[in-house]
């Protein structure tokens, strides 16, 4: 009877370390609102009630410092949070999210994963290396997979829709597309001389809303007020400039104003003028 009473003590000992290791809590409570929240609806818009309605490309740069939570933590540095990149990478990969062409912003050219992971600078190659250190005439082809770069992934370019209803008295800026850019990359996978950033793919904003709703954003002020990703793109919490307006020449301001200083004075312009258009639409 003691020989059996001790080896129930020995395994419920062996159990312990076990049941306790499956029952650790990183923090003091469950985090269950964002996991399990809702996309927040927008309200119904009818065309009879869109008075006034411009376009509008602008680009938010993840190096201006309130734009860093969209950009960190880098890719694989923690379990619990993810860039925005690494949000957008993961949906694609798993087919909940679609990818469409970068020169394609209307999303009517759908890519497949492998135009995706090769737009973002993902690509095997084959080298030959040598395998007699004595004769370096003898080499063997090895594989060399290169993942997505993720750490080349420095502005986002944002479409959006300006517009007055009627109906509620208000003017509203609603985001249509999202797209990632990169550097232009050469075949060593390097950052090509005087290369501007250019669109990975194109993403349909309101499809990733979903995506977006369920992966906190980190606050700098209060941990336990996390915002999520479509937070931060509903509220407008993040800085930007206006890189085109919808026009019959369909050129972009850099066209017309190839000095920096002038493209920037001519986007607070461009800014300004929906902001006097909203003030003149009121009567104090």
């Amino acid at each position: 009877m003691k020989k059996v009473i001790l080896i129930f003590c020995l395994l419920a000992c062996g159990f312990i370390p076990q049941v306790n290791a499956q029952n650790v809590l990183d923090g003091v409570y469950i985090k269950e609102h964002t996991p399990l929240r809702r996309v927040t609806p927008l309200c119904y818009l009818r065309e009879a009630d869109i008075m006034w309605a411009r376009r509008i490309w602008r680009v938010i740069d993840l190096r201006e410092k309130i734009n860093v939570p969209l950009k960190y933590p880098s890719h694989d540095d923690t379990k619990d949070r993810k860039s925005l990149m690494d949000i957008l990478f993961d949906a694609v990969s798993e087919g909940t999210l679609t990818a469409y062409d970068p020169i394609d912003d209307e999303f009517t050219k759908p890519m497949t994963l492998e135009e995706f992971n090769k737009h973002g600078g993902a690509k095997v190659d084959t080298v030959q290396i040598p395998i007699d250190p004595n004769n370096p005439d003898i080499t063997m082809d090895t594989v060399i997979a290169k993942e997505f770069q993720f750490q080349y992934i420095v502005q986002y370019r944002v479409k959006e829709d300006v517009f007055f209803d009627k109906q509620r008295s208000v003017i509203e800026t609603r985001i249509i597309g999202l797209a990632p850019l990169i550097y232009d990359l050469d075949d060593q996978g390097n950052i090509r001389e005087n290369s501007k950033p250019i669109p990975v793919c194109w993403f349909y904003f309101p499809e990733t809303r979903k995506v977006l709703s369920n992966n906190e954003v980190f606050n700098r002020q209060n941990d336990a007020e996390r915002r999520t990703f479509d937070d931060i793109f509903m509220k407008r919490l993040f800085n930007s400039y206006i890189i085109k307006e919808s026009n019959e020449y369909n050129r972009r301001i850099e066209d017309y104003k190839t000095n920096p200083m002038d493209a920037l004075l001519e986007a607070e312009r461009i800014k300004n003028d929906i902001i006097n258009l909203e003030h003149d639409m009121w009567e104090y």
